[in-house]
């Protein structure tokens, strides 16, 4: 590539990764946030995921963010929001260099890159302080690698490294990942250093299973696939088939995704791109319900698969309007969560006064609360028995003494810390408020004081014990 123009490219990526930055700002605060967060801050004061507190993911993102958590401090919220949109800007950037090492032409490769930021799907998962940017960069960027010539030796690892750490980092990954592997066996695609390279990350897995068997188990295995059933229980039509093609066809539809399956489709077979595109709608069709960021393993193959179709078969007048078309409505979810803007700075405002608060009546150490990301801008930890967020307490498993967190079941024997922090899982971060309602009778029915707090959180605290007096003198006869 000529210098010139890479240098425009490097302005151009700079350009994408400050207009990605600034969405990820500006997006309303989502409930989702909340057990990633408080992982990362917990894991930053020195905490590990299962053995000190429920975490209900894979564990590679908090070890990995910590760091971030650590350093952003009172900060770490946004910064873990922008952490995300630069892993969103190395997909995109990953999913060009793929197209072109594929053998799309230039433009049909910036072309599929443009459309797969434009999905909602896309901008949805690197906008927020979720964990789907990590395991879609490293995806991305393995893809990168791999359909390019047959791999070396080094090659193979870094592909094999890059494939078992989004896995580590989501285990809807592991299915694109086995996949990959299985196609590395048969097209002798040296299958052995791929495993090599995955293999410090396996190790890495198997330790963190060692620390505590049963809470990594239930973190990664038993809750995704039994709370979702829980949830729903009072509404069974929403993990029916029916329900499931639904959402999966209009997530699809929130962008040019939908029509570039139907386009690709039609194109001449890449085995590789094609495995893993089904292997994508597998992994996102596995859960139940499926939502939108579950789908986005397939968008990385699907849109190098249609930046090849298109060097060859550049799309019509008639689908070009319809890509624009498409895209837009991808963008349009984004755009519209703009009119809420201010609203992760207004939170993190609200938990700095709440901080301020803590600290003007002597209040120290973690704070029991369903919204933990409001808590480094507190200079708080959460207790990590409720670092799950919502979704750990809301679990009736009945084993959750045994897990080290609290659930709404077990909630009226627990002990609690001397702050406890309410208002954040509500309808305005997409969660629950009877949830918080629960929290703040357990704090009434122990005697705590409310304290003043910005509107709509209520912070209750222990009240202090009273002082001790020496027992009056007898001074009977």
């Amino acid at each position: 590539m000529p210098e010139r123009t890479a240098k425009a490219g490097g302005w151009e990526v700079a350009g994408l990764a400050l207009v990605l930055a600034l969405l990820a700002l500006l997006r309303p605060v989502d409930h989702d946030e909340s057990q990633y967060v408080a992982a990362a801050s917990l894991v930053a004061h020195g905490l590990w995921p299962y053995r000190d507190f429920a975490y209900l993911q894979t564990p590679l993102q908090p070890w990995l963010f910590a760091p971030i958590a650590w350093g952003a401090g009172a900060l770490a919220w946004p910064a873990l929001r922008i952490a995300n949109a630069l892993l969103g800007t190395l997909a995109i950037v990953a999913v060009y260099g793929a197209s072109l090492a594929a053998g799309a032409r230039p433009r049909a490769a910036l072309v599929g890159a443009a459309l797969f930021a434009s999905c909602d799907i896309m901008l949805f998962s690197i906008g927020t302080a979720r964990n789907d940017a990590l395991p879609v960069a490293l995806y991305a960027v393995a893809l990168w690698i791999a359909v390019g010539e047959r791999p070396g030796r080094r090659h193979a690892a870094a592909i094999g490294l890059l494939l078992a750490g989004a896995a580590a980092a989501k285990i809807s990954y592991a299915v694109p990942a086995i996949a990959y592997g299985l196609y590395a066996l048969v097209e002798r695609r040296r299958p052995l250093w791929g495993a090599i390279g995955a293999a410090p990350m396996i190790v890495f897995l198997l330790w963190a299973w060692a620390s505590s068997p049963a809470d990594f188990l239930f973190g990664t295995l038993r809750f995704p696939a039994t709370a979702p059933a829980e949830y729903y229980a009072n509404r069974p039509w929403k993990l029916s088939i029916a329900a499931k093609l639904v959402d999966t066809l209009k997530f699809l539809a929130l962008g040019p995704a939908l029509l570039a399956a139907w386009t690709a489709v039609r194109g001449r077979r890449a085995p590789l791109l094609d495995g893993l595109i089904v292997a994508g709608l597998v992994a996102a069709l596995l859960p139940m319900p499926t939502w939108r960021q579950y789908l986005l393993p397939v968008l990385p193959p699907l849109f190098v698969r249609t930046a090849l179709l298109w060097s060859t078969h550049p799309p019509a007048r008639t689908l070009r309007i319809a890509l624009v078309t498409f895209a837009a409505a991808g963008l349009a979810p984004s755009v519209a969560a703009l009119a809420h803007g201010g609203t992760l700075f207004a939170a993190v405002r609200n938990g700095q006064a709440v901080g301020a608060m803590l600290d003007a009546t002597g209040v120290r150490g973690p704070v029991a609360t369903l919204s933990p990301e409001l808590l480094p801008a507190a200079r708080r930890v959460p207790d990590p028995r409720f670092a799950g967020g919502p979704f750990a307490f809301r679990f009736r498993g009945g084993d959750a003494v045994a897990r080290g967190y609290v659930s709404r079941d077990t909630l009226r024997r627990a002990l609690l810390p001397d702050a406890v922090l309410v208002g954040g899982e509500a309808p305005w971060t997409g969660g629950d408020a009877g949830l918080d309602a629960l929290m703040e009778r357990a704090a009434i029915a122990r005697g705590y004081r409310p304290l003043p707090a910005p509107a709509p959180l209520r912070l209750w605290v222990r009240p202090p014990a009273p002082a001790w007096r020496p027992p009056a003198p007898d001074n009977r006869p």
